[in-house]
């Protein structure tokens, strides 16, 4: 039998997006699944949104009351815009042993990111984060052996739109390219966008430009010992992070293509970004932060969210 996915939170367009992809890797036997529900909070969508979406994509299930959806499912992809809730919506899912993928960013604050290692811990299989930590052309370079390429000791990427939501996709592709072992971040300055460093536990060291401008093209530039690479996506961001971890998610496989406690890294540089730019560029070591750090709000980010959803249907 398929592995029936529900939908929980239709704020983005991150959903309309996925079926039709998840459809296409079922078709391919890449995985087996089938979209039976979804549920809307309405904290960006309008009244009814749910039923509205299932019509148009011939899901059979919208729920009104998302405990409801339980019994329908055997894994949830979490895509609420509002990270401060995505632990409290997961919660039932993972308890009852269902697989969560978590759509970016994971958590915006210490006591949400480890919920989810704890989560992990024990377990559970519950994913997440950004598409971007299956960079492809990234993904491609490292697949070279390392005779050709060189080893990579520094790289740069450069995300618009804003500082987390979206700039979370920047230290997703760092990770791509550099692998876990995140160490330390520090804020630089600040030159239209905010210029963050990262560094790893081996010393590698990762530039990332950020903030609220316009939308970037998604990009890496390696530097190895060898050589220097650009590396640019020529396809949709999606299809390479739903082929990987369809599969897993599925439980088709039981080897995830990254260690989930390693998904969380991105999200943990980012929190580590905050804390230093707060406090002038001090350099901020990922076991610095702490639970009482507030993070990011997803909330107040929910409600901008909304703002410039309606701006934009005015328009």
């Amino acid at each position: 039998m398929s592995f029936r996915i529900g939908l929980v939170g239709l704020c983005t367009s991150h959903p309309e997006s996925w079926v039709p992809l998840i459809r296409e890797l079922t078709g391919e036997g890449v995985c087996d699944a089938e979209i039976v529900a979804a549920w809307d909070s309405g904290e960006t969508r309008p009244p009814h949104f749910a039923g509205e979406f299932c019509r148009r994509f011939n899901i059979p299930h919208a729920v009104d009351n998302l405990p409801d959806m339980l019994p329908l499912v055997d894994g949830v992809i979490v895509h609420t815009t509002n990270w401060d809730r995505h632990m409290k919506q997961a919660a039932p899912f993972v308890e009852a042993g269902k697989t969560v993928y978590i759509d970016k960013p994971i958590a915006g604050n210490l006591a949400d990111a480890n919920r989810y290692l704890d989560w992990v811990a024990r377990g559970y299989r519950v994913m997440g984060g950004s598409a971007l930590r299956f960079f492809k052309p990234a993904m491609d370079f490292l697949a070279l052996p390392e005779e050709e390429r060189g080893r990579v000791h520094t790289a740069f990427s450069a995300v618009g739109v804003d500082e987390f939501n979206y700039g979370i996709h920047g230290y997703a592709i760092l990770s791509c390219i550099m692998g876990p072992g995140i160490s330390s971040v520090r804020y630089l300055g600040e030159s239209n966008q905010r210029q963050i460093m990262i560094e790893w536990k081996d010393g590698r060291i990762g530039f990332l430009s950020t903030g609220k401008s316009c939308w970037l093209s998604f990009t890496v530039t390696a530097v190895t010992d060898k050589q220097i690479r650009f590396l640019a996506s020529d396809e949709a961001v999606y299809t390479p992070m739903l082929r990987n971890m369809m599969p897993y998610f599925t439980g088709k496989t039981d080897t995830p293509p990254i260690p989930p406690a390693e998904l969380i890294e991105p999200e943990l540089a980012a929190m580590a970004a905050r804390v230093s730019w707060s406090r002038n560029g001090r350099k901020v070591y990922l076991t610095d932060l702490r639970h009482d750090d507030p993070g990011y709000d997803g909330t107040r980010f929910a409600r901008e969210y909304l703002r410039a959803r309606l701006a934009a249907e005015r328009s």
